[in-house]
């Protein structure tokens, strides 16, 4: 089964209930949320306030995806906020096995991710520990980049450590994603989509997703 989980990075942020409802009545079950803080990337969006705030407005699974420096600073105002997942990159940090300690024994689901540059040996070792993996598809901080078909050879080295494992472990792609590319990241072993503009730049969001889980 796929998962779409629709980036609220390209949604309209004035009306951001209205947003996150559409692509809830459209079939989405996971909710992707990109914290950045204009360090680990040159964009800024938003905090753990505005993700108790989403909270309060939805029973959808809120992945959060920590874009930012010193995450382990964050992990329990998030997780207090109502994050379900949260999802540390393995480039801001020199420990990141302490940091997804930390987001289990808070109680939440953790995630290592790599940039599109990083060598899958840095996350090797850490998958049988985390309950996803995010291999990023486009250099993160801004939405509507283009696909970087280099990342393929990381997605499938993913996917074979995750089977060896024998574990429930999410293979998550972030980055371009659409209705072209959807069934290439799907056949290399991906199983959550996590979309933005392929989503909320389209006029009917259902439509979208269901591109996107047919492809």
């Amino acid at each position: 089964m796929v998962i779409v989980a629709p980036s609220i990075l390209s949604a309209d942020f004035t009306r951001l209930y209205d947003e996150i409802k559409a692509v809830t009545d459209a079939g989405a079950e996971w909710l992707h949320i990109d914290v950045m803080d204009g360090h680990f990337v040159p964009n800024i969006t938003i905090g753990p306030v505005v993700v108790e705030n989403i909270r309060k407005k939805t029973s959808l699974f809120l992945d959060c995806h920590l874009m930012i420096e010193h995450p382990e600073k964050y992990i329990d105002a998030f997780i207090k906020a109502g994050a379900d997942l949260i999802t540390i990159h393995s480039e801001s940090i020199p420990e990141p096995l302490v940091v997804i300690r930390q987001i289990k024994k808070s109680g939440a689901k953790a995630g290592i991710s790599i940039n599109p540059e990083t060598s899958f040996e840095k996350i090797r070792d850490l998958i049988p520990e985390v309950d996803l993996v995010l291999i990023m598809s486009v250099h993160p901080g801004f939405s509507g980049q283009k696909f970087i078909d280099d990342v393929i050879p990381k997605l499938k080295q993913a996917s074979e450590v995750i089977k060896k494992t024998k574990k429930q472990i999410y293979l998550q792609i972030d980055g371009g994603i659409n209705d072209q590319n959807a069934g290439l990241v799907k056949s290399n072993g991906a199983n959550v989509l996590v979309a933005a503009s392929f989503i909320f730049k389209n006029k009917d969001y259902r439509t979208a997703i269901n591109q996107l889980k047919e492809a």
